[in-house]
C-alpha cells in the first residue's frame, strides 16, 4: 500500500422562456442555433462543451439578461459588446431584455460570466437560456422500463409481482430540469468499476494530468497510470471491478441516458471516479478504505470538482481513524453518502458502520421497496438512518467479463446507496454552489413522507429527486 446562441432567435423562444417559470404556456422545444451539430432537448441551463463532449451536446444557447428601467438600452448593448458577448440582441417588444451567446473566451466558466453581469448596476437579472421540451424526459435506454426506482407505473418488477404506481425517486420530473452536468465528479468508494462498459466509458472521470498506459507517474502523486481512479488493492491505478458491486453502483449514478443502450443512471452526464478497496471477494480493509478516501480528498484539492462520495459498504467496529478521515473529506465539502446495512436491525442501537457515523456529511441510506414498505433486509433507526431509496431488485450495470451480460437486477442498501448519491449529483448538476451543508438538508427535507417509513428512519420518507430540484413530484 502506498505510504503516504443568436441574433436572429425566434421571439417566441424569449416569450416561452419567460412565461415557462410562472406556468402559462406549454414548455416547446427551444430552436438551436445555426451551423451546431443536434441534441436531445431539454429542460435545463445548456452549458459549454469541453472538448470531450463536443460530438454530444451543443454550445451553449446563451442567455438572457433583464435590465433596469432606469439604464438606457443603448448603454446595456454597448456594454454586451464590450464585454465580447456574441450576437446581442435587443426584442422589438421586449424593451428591457437582451439576449446573447457567451464569449468563446468564457467556455467553461459561463457561470463566473453571469455572475459579473449580473453586478453591472444596469442590470434587473440574468438567467440561462432555458430549453423546454415536449412530454416527459423519458431516454430510449432499452432497459428504463426495468428500472422501477426511476419510474414506477405498476410495471412487474423483475418479471414478477407488480410494483406500486408512483412508489419511485420521481427521477423523471427531476429530468424535466437538468439530467446532470459533466464537471460534476462521483466517486464510487467499492470493487472498482467496468470503466470500458457500454454504458459508464463515457461518463467516467479521468485523470487529465495521467497519460493512460505508459508506466509512468505523469502526475508525480505516487500512482503510475491511476487514469480512472485508484486501486488500493493493488496500490495500482488500474481501478478495474473484478467483482461487479461497484459497478452495479455506478450504473445508477450515472449510466449514459438516452444512448440507445442499457439502462439510464439518475444522471445521464456526471463523471465517476472509481475508487477500489474491495477485492474480487468483496472483502477490503480500513486501511485500502483511507486510503480511497485520501485519494479522493487529494484530487478534491487539486482541483477536481469531487463533490460526492458513495459507500455501499461497510461492518466492522467503530474506527476513530476512519470517522476522522470522513470529517476531513467534510471540511474539504464532500458528501459521504453510505448504505445503511443489510442486517435488518435497528442502527440506533446497534451501529453500523460507515453509515452510523455521527458527522455532519454523513448521510445514511434504507432500502425501499417498490411496494412502499422498508425492504425486509434494511436497518433503519429513528436517530440515524436518514431516508429510504429504491433497493430492491434494482437493474443496473455489471461488467460483462463477470457475468456475461452487462445488466442485472440486485438488492440491498448497497444499490438504495447510489441513489442518493446520484441525487446530490444531479442537485449539484443544476445549483453547483450548494454546500455539503446545503446539499445534504435539501436532500432530506425534500423526500416523500411514507408511512411504512414513519417512526423508522430520520425523516420517514423515501427520496425524491425532483422536490430536491424545487419542483413537483410525486
Amino acid at each position: 500500500m502506498r505510504p503516504s446562441t443568436l441574433k436572429h432567435l425566434a421571439l417566441g423562444c424569449a416569450v416561452i422562456a419567460a412565461a415557462g417559470g410562472i406556468g402559462l404556456m406549454r414548455r416547446l422545444p427551444a430552436p438551436k442555433p445555426r451551423g451546431i451539430k443536434s441534441c436531445r432537448v431539454e429542460v435545463k441551463p445548456s452549458q459549454p462543451p469541453s472538448a470531450a463532449t463536443v460530438a454530444e451536446r451543443p454550445e451553449s444557447y446563451g442567455f438572457i439578461v433583464k435590465y433596469k428601467r432606469t439604464a438606457k438600452p443603448s448603454l446595456i448593448m454597448q456594454m454586451l459588446e464590450q464585454m465580447n458577448v456574441r450576437n446581442p440582441y435587443r426584442y422589438p417588444n421586449l424593451p428591457q431584455f437582451a439576449f446573447g451567446m457567451y464569449p468563446e473566451s468564457e467556455a467553461g466558466a459561463t457561470d463566473a460570466f453571469l455572475e459579473r453581469l449580473r453586478k453591472h448596476p444596469g442590470v434587473e437579472y440574468v438567467e440561462p437560456n432555458y430549453v423546454y421540451k415536449i412530454g416527459d424526459t423519458r431516454p430510449d435506454d432499452p432497459g428504463f422500463a426495468e428500472q422501477w426506482g426511476h419510474f414506477n407505473d405498476g410495471q412487474p418488477i423483475k418479471g414478477g409481482r407488480p410494483g406500486i404506481p408512483g412508489v419511485d425517486s420521481a427521477v423523471l420530473a427531476a429530468w424535466d430540469v437538468t439530467t446532470g452536468n459533466r464537471d460534476v465528479v462521483v466517486a464510487v468508494i467499492d470493487t472498482g468499476v467496468d470503466y470500458l462498459h457500454e454504458d459508464l466509458a463515457d461518463n467516467m472521470w479521468v485523470n487529465e494530468r495521467e497519460i493512460p498506459n505508459n508506466g509512468i507517474d505523469d502526475d508525480g502523486n505516487g500512482i503510475v497510470d491511476d487514469y480512472y481512479g485508484y486501486s488500493a488493492v493493488g496500490n495500482s491505478g488500474n481501478p478495474m471491478d473484478d467483482n461487479g458491486h461497484g459497478t452495479h453502483c455506478a450504473g445508477v449514478i450515472g449510466a449514459k441516458g438516452d444512448n440507445g443502450a442499457g439502462i439510464a443512471g439518475v444522471n445521464w452526464d456526471v463523471r465517476i471516479m472509481a475508487l477500489k478497496f474491495l477485492d474480487a471477494n468483496g472483502r477490503g480493509t480500513l486501511n485500502d478504505a483511507l486510503e480511497c478516501i485520501d485519494y479522493a480528498i487529494a484530487m478534491k484539492q487539486r482541483g477536481v470538482n469531487l463533490r460526492v462520495l458513495s459507500n455501499s459498504w461497510g461492518g466492522g467496529g467503530y474506527s476513530r481513524a476512519l470517522e476522522d478521515a470522513i470529517r476531513t473529506a467534510n471540511a474539504n465539502d464532500i458528501l459521504f453518502v453510505a448504505a445503511a446495512g443489510n442486517s435488518g436491525t435497528n442502527n440506533d442501537r446497534v451501529p453500523h458502520y460507515p453509515a452510523s457515523y455521527n458527522v455532519a456529511n454523513v448521510l445514511s441510506v434504507a432500502a425501499l421497496a417498490p411496494n412502499d414498505t422498508l425492504a425486509s433486509f434494511s436497518c433503519y433507526g429513528t436517530k440515524t438512518v436518514h431516508l429510504a431509496a429504491p433497493g430492491v431488485d434494482v437493474y443496473s450495470t455489471v461488467p460483462v467479463h463477470i457475468f456475461g451480460q452487462g445488466y442485472k437486477h440486485f438488492s440491498g442498501t448497497s444499490m438504495a446507496t447510489p441513489y442518493v448519491a446520484g441525487a446530490a449529483a444531479l442537485v449539484l448538476a443544476r445549483d453547483p454552489k450548494q454546500s455539503v451543508k446545503q446539499l445534504k438538508a435539501q436532500l432530506l427535507r425534500s423526500v416523500t413522507p411514507v408511512a411504512a417509513l414513519d417512526g423508522r428512519l430520520v425523516t420517514g420518507g423515501r427520496l425524491n429527486i425532483a422536490r430536491a430540484l424545487g419542483v413537483r413530484g410525486e
